[in-house]
């Protein structure tokens, strides 16, 4: 039983050039898209930090004055 690791790997099927060209693609792109998400993400976080700081300066100076509702002429 200690040769069974043994055993698997001298039966077990090779994969052909096919599968093994199709598996580099595969984890190439994969690789790609996990680092353009990476990117996204960090921008995205980047910008949401930046609103947000902006929205909070921004904020008190709008509130200085409270609106005046118009009054009518009468006739």
């Amino acid at each position: 039983m200690a040769n069974s690791t043994e055993a698997k790997r001298i039966f077990a099927p090779a994969p052909s050039k096919q599968d093994s060209k199709a598996n580099t693609t595969t984890s190439v792109a994969r690789s790609i898209l996990d680092a353009e998400t990476k990117q996204r993400e960090a921008k995205t976080a980047r910008l949401r930090e930046l609103r947000l700081k902006k929205e909070a300066e921004a904020a008190p100076a709008a509130e200085v004055k409270p609106a005046k509702k118009p009054t009518r002429k009468k006739a």
